[in-house]
């Protein structure tokens, strides 16, 4: 039978990419923060977006509120500076990875130094243009833009051999809503990707829940957990997201100092050789704190001395293979039984692949209502945020919901927490139902 499913010809328009991958939501919140922190290039973007305070930090149900938005701007400050200056240090070929809709690009053509902004192409459909509109002729010729997953090997080794040299590779704002296996997948690739072209990965995300409630703590003392709750809430609410708690992701409850041990032990065990740098090192002055009490600046600048950005390298010592990335592309492989669609998927559902899956399957649609999806699973290797989004949005569409048969112990992990019927075992149909 032919496969009803065209991943070639079928048409991926921004709207689908934005149902899959809302999450880039927090990226038009993160620019707002700093725009609203007094920095012009990001004032700029944010005007060349037609960006509003209501579109980019108000969620469907929460608004928010002054003391979150001061903080947060505070925070975008101290983040976005003391991660440029360690990035431009470095004198490598600086990777954005996620590049959002931050203007470092524009900072980094304007003063000459090569930039590459890697991120999810709902992202970069918005914020590519914007840049290149900001810059002449010449500034655009040390600028780059690359659609990418972090989870996705093929599209990191795609984008990246078209990098000569080391790389600097900076990342904020992202791993807290990486799920275990994501964080796996990621930092392997991340891995695989340094020990290839040299350099390093900065990343401030571990410890920013400690860089949080050192400035809130700062500013609101007894409110602290209150605001960090309505904050988390509302990204949350905003990103169709779960800030959860993975192996790198420094939680702030319990025992700190475990929870840190544990993170540290997490990297080396991945082959990966981590320097702790403090803030107080590298942090610059920053405009948002300029009238702030005296005495709460410099309570920040202390606690700056014991938060610390993670500088990531390979570890030379360690001899592993890492040659071997799965090259195997995502496929699926569809057919129609009354009112069934049987599926059959191999490789990784991430964020490249769950928008044209989605859209093949609101394209059968179109000619044929779908009671329920049984899904053969048997190569399917991992399913990502987004590939879970897709499944979600069709169990909500059918009555009969989804069934996912032959799955790995990865992908049960992963599922685990919803209402679709995830089963280790192949099924034979018998009077169209399901027999194990």
């Amino acid at each position: 039978m032919d496969n009803m499913f065209n991943f070639e010809g079928i048409e991926i328009d921004q709207d689908l990419l934005e149902r899959t991958n809302p999450v880039f939501n927090t990226a038009r919140m993160t620019l707002f923060q700093l725009a609203a922190a007094g920095h012009d290039d990001a004032k700029a973007v944010a005007e060349r977006l037609n960006l509003t305070r209501e579109d980019t930090q108000d969620s469907k149900t929460v608004k928010a509120n002054e003391d979150d938005l001061f903080v947060n701007s505070i925070i975008m400050d101290v983040r976005y500076f003391t991660n440029g200056k360690l990035a431009k240090e470095s004198g490598f070929t600086v990777v954005d990875l996620p590049c959002g809709f931050t203007p470092r690009a524009l900072e980094f053509a304007k003063s000459g130094k090569k930039f590459v902004g890697m991120d999810l192409p709902a992202t970069i459909n918005e914020v590519e243009p914007a840049i290149m509109s900001l810059l002449d002729e010449n500034q655009k010729n040390f600028v780059h833009f690359e659609g990418v997953d972090v989870t996705n090997y093929q599209s990191l080794k795609s984008a990246f051999d078209k990098i000569d040299g080391e790389v600097c590779i900076t990342t904020e704002g992202l791993l807290m809503y990486l799920t275990d296996s994501e964080m796996d997948v990621m930092c392997d690739n991340i891995k695989k990707i340094l020990a290839e072209h040299g350099g390093y990965w900065i990343t401030l995300d571990p410890e920013i829940s400690l860089l949080y409630v050192l400035i809130m703590k700062a500013f609101y003392g007894d409110r602290t957990r209150e605001l960090m709750y309505q904050m988390r809430y509302r990204i949350e609410d905003k990103s169709d997201l779960i800030v959860v708690q993975n192996p790198m992701n420094i939680r702030v409850v319990g025992d700190v100092q475990e929870n840190m041990k544990n993170a540290i032990n997490y990297i080396t065990s991945k082959g990966l050789k981590l320097e702790r740098i403090p803030y107080a090192d590298h942090v610059p002055e920053f405009r948002s704190l300029d009238n702030a009490d005296s005495k709460i600046v410099t309570q920040i600048k202390e606690g700056f001395k014991r938060v610390c950005i993670w500088k990531i390298s390979v570890d030379e010592s360690v001899k592993d293979d890492i040659s071997d990335a799965k090259t195997e592309s995502f496929n699926a492989n569809a057919s129609i039984d009354g009112n069934r669609l049987n599926l059959i998927l191999s490789g990784n559902l991430d964020t490249l692949s769950a928008p044209k899956l989605l859209a093949n399957y609101e394209k059968i649609k179109e000619d044929i209502v779908l009671d329920s999806v049984i899904i053969d699973c048997s190569n399917l290797e991992y399913v990502s945020s987004a590939g879970l989004r897709v499944l979600r949005i069709m169990q909500d569409d059918c009555k009969g919901g989804v069934i996912m048969n032959s799955c790995n112990e990865i992908i049960i992990e992963d599922l685990s927490d919803t209402d679709i019927k995830i089963n280790r075992l192949p099924c034979v149909i018998v009077n169209k139902t399901c027999i194990y």
